[in-house]
């Protein structure tokens, strides 16, 4: 059981990482910045964007990420613990796929198969 938990904090600093990217990816689609000339305009338009609340959200899901990372540092080596934090690409992949129909080919398929089979690696033998 304390194995599940002390993993559980890994996996709860992807989940507010990834959902904190998902969050972002999805609100700014919703904006056009064609209208911004200049690199001042685009950052002033972002920092606006920094008061919209899903944004917010998106920003404690960061803040929370960092929390359940500092706490699994506790747990584990930072060798054993960092590979996990690739499942990341696998989850952005198939959300972003599933939620904003970005396209998804061989060559995706095949890296993220790739991905997890290191992190099976690293985590299986790497002690």
């Amino acid at each position: 059981m304390k194995f599940l938990i002390d993993h559980l904090y890994i996996f709860l600093s992807i989940f507010f990482a990834v959902s904190s990217q998902l969050i972002i990816k999805w609100k700014m689609n919703s904006v056009d910045i064609s209208g911004y000339q200049t690199v001042i305009e685009k950052f002033a338009f972002a920092f606006s964007m920094l008061f919209n609340p899903y944004i917010m959200l998106s920003i404690l899901f960061t803040l929370l990420s960092g929390i359940s990372w500092m706490i699994a540092m506790t747990k584990f080596d930072i060798s054993y613990a960092y590979p996990y934090t690739a499942l990341g690409f696998v989850f952005i992949l198939f959300f972003s796929y599933l939620l904003f129909q970005e396209p998804l080919n061989l060559y995706k398929i095949i890296g993220t198969i790739l991905i997890v089979a290191g992190i099976v690696v690293s985590s299986r033998f790497g002690n």
